[in-house]
């Protein structure tokens, strides 16, 4: 199966919503649930780094793992030239360097 048919099938999952559709806040995870022994945990907790970027983002980091970190096969499946890649993946770094950035300033408030 192709790189571009397995990130095709994953856009078409169902996805955990990141932001407030009424205000556009930073949502956060309130309980969790085992099915298998129904326990449940409440807290607030923050959502990965991952789960904090955009869909195409997410879509681009699994088929970077998918081809081995290799730019080169990626260009091939995306149909782009080996430099947009490139710097898509320096914005992506760059995108994850600030949500890091601000989680570790948020720790530091609290």
């Amino acid at each position: 199966m192709s790189l571009f048919l397995i990130c095709k099938i994953q856009i078409m999952e169902k996805r955990l919503p990141i932001l407030c559709p009424g205000c556009g806040g930073i949502l956060k995870v309130k309980s969790l649930h085992c099915d298998a022994c129904d326990t449940t945990i409440t807290g607030s907790f923050g959502l990965p780094v991952f789960h904090k970027l955009e869909q195409k983002e997410q879509d681009f980091i699994m088929q970077f793992i998918l081809s081995s970190g290799s730019l080169k096969q990626m260009s091939k499946a995306l149909q782009l030239s080996y430099p947009t890649v490139r710097n898509m993946l320096d914005d992506l770094i760059e995108k994850i360097t600030q949500i890091k950035k601000t989680e570790d300033e948020n720790k530091k408030a609290n």
